[in-house]
């Protein structure tokens, strides 16, 4: 496990990376991460190259044993590029070119701007091949989603089509277009998504057009790597990305690449509303299971950015080392602090560092000291892994299909799979989150929220799994649509009907009112947003609604189905169901609870083939107390404890 700064040397006079580079390594800092925004620096005119700097900056920090991160500044092309190929530059929805001066404006399509980044990729590769200071590549800057529509991707998108599809005709057929409505004559008729609200538009394009673009960036990023490994065939590369709006499908991205790396940053504030989810133990349980491996943070935490819009708060009191742990404990095992110094000039001064402008050493620099000190602390982790019992299956495609057509106001894709990750934490069960079609078998409990575009071997994968003993729940919005985005003709949820034993005679969007629901035990919960409307074959009500409208109907449902139990949640409910839901789904199915958690506390199991570890993580922003169910040896405060009292943000490691 290491602590890393991102550093822009750049920014800083010659005399202060010596400098810094001491205090790093008094600190414990192991890394640092660099190059993102150097393509002017290194290439400042055509063809003119200068490394001398670069060079200067890695042997610095190499005197003081700190390797370097080098990323590739493909995503910040200098003027002249822009100047003489204007061409590269994005073009939006309304045919207009992306004003220059920002990051990932550029056409990621342009033959060019493809040519140029391969050469600036090959000189950077082949300048430090051999170079052992570099423990690292990182491909461009956050390839997120681009919404360019030039001609060039225009005309890459119809072959794109044509290739999957054959003819203008699948293609007329994939959309659901007819004669009546939208039916393509010709190839060039074909024309991307503009700008206008996505749900004027025909769903299966749209979705197509996500497809679409991950598959560009993943050709962009697999180009790269091939670029990199051909001069430099023994450092890992890796793309720093992040879970946003706007980000491509993640399992595609990260396939060609070594490890998974992301921006994480955790919120600076507790939120007061109890029904929001907050906590990244959720992103950091889905960049594990990416590639069901320990994973990097390549920017944490650090920036109160002011870039967009208002400065934000400062890290409280903990923040900075807690958070870190977080990560570590969920599968990370090097975080990088963004970053070392908050920059004097440019769009970023106000994004906040480690050191403020005065570069006088504070509280956050404190902090940081002691999160570097805590890690050597938690050596003794290092072989250990995370093993669950429950998993919670996250799909890009259906959360992009439920931006392209938001079900109603307040339904969220990803706050359903946060309010089963949260309930599962809340009894100190580990969680994977994973994607649709991986392999099942080794969960006692699957949660499978909204599966709204059917695949036929997702399905199955799930059937599989249920047969052979496994637990599953589905929730609403599941088996809507078929592989295109479009709707399917049949009674809700169409392919699963079978396995939940109820059919969905009516569904009501029913937004921001509030009904109920009633289980059966009489708890009565609030529901919102999304009312299904069940009759029962072979299932029986788990809960039912208790609100004038559908009173006594079943909300939720239990099946069991060949070897195993297929739950239905046709509903979506206050956080105290699901804690209450999730509770008796551990008991049924043997995974291990803790009970008595306070709210926030975050308990996460480690093990090896000797020991087994217990993370109690205090995300809360209150102190609390926490009982153990017997004296146990903390590794953080070398002490026999039969209690642990924890400050906000504060973490303790038992031994079990």
């Amino acid at each position: 496990m290491r602590i890393g700064v991102d550093y822009y040397p750049e920014y800083w006079d010659k005399s202060m990376w010596e400098k810094d580079a001491e205090l790093m390594a008094r600190t414990g800092v192991k890394l640092i991460r660099i190059g993102e925004r150097v393509w002017q620096g290194i290439e400042p005119r055509e063809g003119e190259y200068n490394f001398s700097w670069l060079d200067e900056v890695i042997s610095v920090f190499s005197r003081y044993a700190i390797g370097t991160v080098i990323c590739t500044p493909t995503g910040f092309p200098p003027l002249w590029f822009y100047e003489k190929y204007l061409e590269i530059v994005q073009i939006d929805g309304d045919g207009r070119k992306i004003r220059t001066g920002t990051h990932n404006n550029i056409c990621i399509n342009s033959p060019v701007f493809r040519e140029y980044v391969r050469k600036i990729n090959e000189r950077l590769a082949r300048h430090f091949s051999g170079n052992t200071a570099v423990a690292l590549w990182q491909i461009d800057d956050i390839p997120e989603q681009y919404k360019c529509r030039c001609d060039t991707c225009r005309e890459k998108f119809r072959e794109w089509l044509i290739e999957k599809y054959e003819t203008v005709d699948g293609i007329n057929k994939a959309f659901g277009n007819s004669a009546y409505i939208g039916e393509y004559s010709s190839i060039t008729q074909i024309q991307p998504p503009d700008d206008y609200l996505k749900e004027f538009q025909n769903p299966a394009l749209c979705l197509d057009w996500y497809r679409f673009k991950s598959d560009c960036i993943d050709d962009f990023v697999h180009d790269s790597i091939m670029t990199i490994r051909m001069e430099n065939p023994k450092v890992p590369v890796t793309a720093s990305m992040k879970f946003c709006e706007n980000a491509p499908d993640f399992y595609k991205i990260y396939n060609s690449l070594d490890f998974v790396s992301c921006d994480d940053y955790p919120p600076l504030k507790v939120p007061s509303d109890h029904e929001e989810y907050y906590s990244h133990a959720f992103h950091n349980d889905f960049l594990r299971g990416i590639k069901n491996r320990k994973f990097w943070i390549t920017e944490h935490i650090g920036r109160t950015s002011g870039i967009r819009s208002y400065i934000s708060p400062t890290p409280e009191q903990g923040m900075i080392t807690g958070y870190a742990l977080q990560a570590i404990v969920h599968g990370a095992d090097t975080v990088f602090y963004s970053r070392w110094r908050t920059p004097l000039t440019g769009t970023d001064m106000y994004s906040h560092g480690i050191f403020d402008h005065s570069n006088i050493p504070n509280r956050r620099f404190a902090e940081f000291s002691e999160l570097c000190r805590r890690i050597h602390q938690l050596k003794v982790l290092d072989d250990t892994y995370i093993s669950s019992d429950a998993t919670i299956i996250y799909s890009p495609e259906d959360d992009e299909a439920f931006r392209i057509q938001p079900q109603a106001e307040g339904f969220s894709y990803i706050k359903q799979i946060q309010a089963f990750h949260s309930a599962l934490t809340h009894f100190g069960a580990n969680v994977d989150v994973i994607p649709p079609d991986a392999d099942l078998s080794g969960y006692k409990l699957v949660i499978v929220p909204s599966l709204y575009v059917n695949r036929k071997r997702v399905t199955e994968n799930i059937y599989r799994f249920v047969i052979n003993g496994g637990t599953v729940v589905l929730t609403t919005r599941s088996g809507v649509k078929d592989g295109n985005n479009n709707c399917i003709m049949d009674t809700l949820p169409t392919v699963f009907k079978e396995l939940i034993g109820a059919e969905i005679t009516e569904f009501n969007p029913t937004g921001l009112s509030e009904q109920s629901i009633r289980d059966f035990a009489g708890n009565e919960f609030v529901c919102r947003y999304w009312c299904d409307i069940m009759h029962l074959t072979s299932a029986r009500a788990y809960a039912e609604y208790n609100s004038d409208s559908f009173r006594c109907m079943p909300a939720v449902t239990m099946n069991r189905y060949c070897g195993g139990v297929a739950y239905y949640v046709g509903t979506v409910c206050s956080r105290d169901f699901y804690e209450s839901f999730v509770s008796n789904l551990m008991m049924q199915t043997g995974i291990p609870k803790l009970k008595g958690l306070p709210d926030g506390v975050e308990v996460t199991t480690r093990k090896n083939n000797r020991d087994e570890y217990i993370c109690f993580f205090n995300n809360s922003g209150k102190d609390v107390s926490i009982p153990l169910p017997k004296p146990m040896y903390s590794i953080v405060n070398s002490t026999g404890r039969d209690r642990l009292e924890l400050r906000p943000f504060e973490m303790d490691i038992v031994r079990k």
